[in-house]
């Protein structure tokens, strides 16, 4: 049974541009559209021409955005003793080796991103079943494995963006609030695929990024012209 939209949402659709727009304009449509009452975030959503079923066309990673998303992280440290002093000044909500372990085990859960140290990884891996469903298990390629503990909680903190294509070779990200000025937003946006152009796969067959989209969390989505 098809979803019944709101009169609202109905409109929104009637008032959208036609065809693919630059991405200053689709931010200026966005704006326009958004009447909710909180600071909607903006969405991104890119469909690639890869198969994530191969291996090495399956994207992930972490970037950080130039101005943000608007939001922040709590973030868990996995590390050895003398890195949990640091760990802790650069926000980590917790931070510790066995007993952090055990704790999760356990079933704490009230965090959004969680790193680690190499060093500690070995025994980490036991929360693979854990916190590997709900995408929080650290690991080299999402960039939440690192020997700087400190610099992964104060970047993850801030709003660090970690990516993955799905089954359908979609990537969905926030990148910023409709609130921030066009320009900033604007800039976020264009950082952003210009990195994922980047890492374009090398066994990645024909048109590389198919569709470009940009919405916010209660609107219709706007196609860019990229």
């Amino acid at each position: 049974m098809a979803k019944q939209r709101s009169k609202r949402y109905r409109q929104d659709i009637e008032a959208l541009p036609e065809g693919k727009v630059s991405v200053a304009e689709a931010i200026k449509t966005l704006s326009g559209l958004s009447r909710t009452t909180f600071d909607a975030s903006v969405e991104l959503v890119m469909h690639l021409g890869i198969d994530p079923k191969h291996a090495d066309q399956a994207l992930r990673g972490a970037l950080s955005l130039p101005n943000g998303i608007g939001a922040t992280k709590r973030v868990v440290a996995f590390c050895e003793e003398a890195d949990v002093e640091a760990a802790i000044e650069a926000g980590a909500v917790e931070a510790g080796h066995q007993e952090l372990i055990k704790k999760v085990m356990d079933g704490w859960m009230d965090f959004d991103v969680a790193v680690a140290s190499p060093k500690v990884m070995r025994d980490v891996s036991k929360l693979g079943r854990t916190l590997g469903p709900q995408g929080k298990m650290p690991s080299p390629k999402a960039g939440t494995v690192g020997d700087d503990v400190a610099k992964m909680v104060t970047e993850y903190s801030a709003g660090k963006l970690e990516f993955r294509s799905d089954d359908g070779g979609n990537i969905h990200i926030p990148v910023g609030k409709i609130s921030f000025e066009p320009d900033k937003l604007a800039e976020n946006v264009t950082m952003f695929i210009g990195h994922i152009r980047s890492i374009r796969p090398s066994s990645a067959k024909g048109t590389y990024i198919k569709k470009v989209c940009l919405a916010t969390t209660m609107s219709p989505a706007v196609e860019l012209d990229i």
